[in-house]
């Protein structure tokens, strides 16, 4: 593993940071008090910032010692959860209910510890936008960035992603050219019928069979419809119906989300959906609806710049520590928007199994959005030297 020195050198300082971020998360587009952090540690880098892009975005803007016009960015995501910390260290959560156990906090703290890395050390040709975002966790952050003007004020050629990634060792990296990350969607299905007493059902229009009809039948789009090398993941989660033993209700829902790595693949489950709930509610004399939202897109990589990555990543911890086929997970990340916009890669830094965490832990395994959840600071000096090299590699001087 080749770090850079100074990493070492600054390893107590930027744990510090990681475990202050820790210790006050905040939700999304609540981001002040970390926005606030990461500009002033920026400023006093003498690393000229922009903020408000997303409310709360902080973008950083380093340029080399020449500049051809060539850009990449760099991105970090800021916000915490919704959910109640376990563990009781000395960094724990300061607030009920709110909890970074994603590893946001270790994600800001790498890049701008990159960041203060590359403002010393500019001999690049070009600019490196380092990108402090709000909002990952539901609130689409990236895209609020894209809408209050990212890319036209900050024009880039490549934007680049990381998250740590527990179950894989520390010193590893994985990533994949095409899709790494599934899109998020999310669905209600309200059938309307007529209510009755359960002694006497022929009276009324049941709205229960009707729902139990229509949840086999979305299965079918998964199973017959769609082509099987296609993944795609429907899921129903929530049944409502009903309030007595005796009564047959007048409506019925069903609550679920779907996950693809294809719009065209989202597209055909949303059609079939429609169709099925609509026709079979109409078979059984009721009347169904549904509402499908759109939540966040695949995350698909582009080739050249995952392989790109790879090759920097395979300089920093050899060959063998990367693995450039991982499998895509259903999992969702709205770093998917900026991918959209502009060519680029989003890779995953193993967190190992939890064995870092510092007494008094919570009982519960180390995995993301998890109350025992914490970030591993053996990667502080990781990332950020992977950061480092990806963009002294990309921005070579020509």
């Amino acid at each position: 593993m080749k770090l850079l020195e100074p990493f070492l050198t600054w390893q107590d300082d930027i744990k510090a940071i990681r475990r202050d971020i820790h210790a006050h998360p905040e939700l999304a587009y609540q981001e002040m008090r970390t926005a606030d952090v990461v500009a002033n540690y920026l400023t006093n880098w003498s690393i000229p910032i922009d903020r408000g892009l997303g409310g709360t975005g902080v973008i950083g803007i380093i340029r080399g010692k020449t500049d051809s016009g060539r850009a990449i960015g760099l991105r970090a995501d800021m916000d915490a959860l919704p959910m109640q910390e376990n563990n009781t260290f000395e960094h724990t959560s300061r607030f009920d209910g709110k909890m970074h156990a994603c590893g946001h906090d270790g994600h800001t703290a790498m890049l701008l510890n990159a960041a203060r890395y590359l403002a010393q050390n500019n001999d690049f040709d070009g600019t490196v936008y380092v990108i402090f975002q709000p909002a990952e966790e539901g609130g689409a952050g990236a895209k609020q960035m894209i809408e209050d003007g990212l890319f036209k004020k900050f024009p880039m050629q490549a934007v680049f992603g990381m998250h740590n990634w527990p179950g894989m060792s520390v010193g590893t990296f994985g990533l994949t050219a095409g899709p790494i990350m599934a899109s998020s969607n999310e669905f209600w299905i309200t059938v309307d019928g007529k209510g009755a007493h359960g002694g006497m059902p022929h009276l009324g229009q049941d709205p229960i069979m009707a729902a139990v009809q229509i949840a086999q039948s979305l299965q079918t789009i998964v199973t017959r419809n769609r082509h099987p090398l296609d993944a795609a993941v429907l899921s129903i989660t929530q049944i409502h119906a009903g309030s007595a033993t005796n009564v047959i209700p007048s409506q019925a829902k069903l609550v679920g989300t779907v996950r693809t790595f294809s719009n065209d693949v989202l597209d055909l489950i949303e059609s079939r959906m429609q169709s099925i709930v609509n026709l079979t509610s109409e078979a059984m004399g009721c009347k169904g609806t549904l509402e499908f939202k759109r939540n966040y897109p695949p995350t698909i990589n582009s080739a050249q710049e995952a392989a790109f990555c790879a090759e920097v990543m395979r300089s920093v911890v050899g060959p063998d520590q990367v693995n450039d086929n991982v499998t895509p997970t259903m999992g969702a990340e709205d770093f998917a928007f900026m991918l959209q916009e502009v060519p680029g890669c989003y890779v995953w830094i193993g967190n190992g199994e939890g064995d870092h965490r510092d007494a008094g832990h919570g009982m519960g395994p180390c995995m993301l959005h998890n109350g025992s959840y914490d970030f591993n600071d053996e990667l502080l000096p990781l990332g950020a030297t992977y950061w480092v090299k990806l963009a002294q590699s990309w921005l070579k001087p020509i």
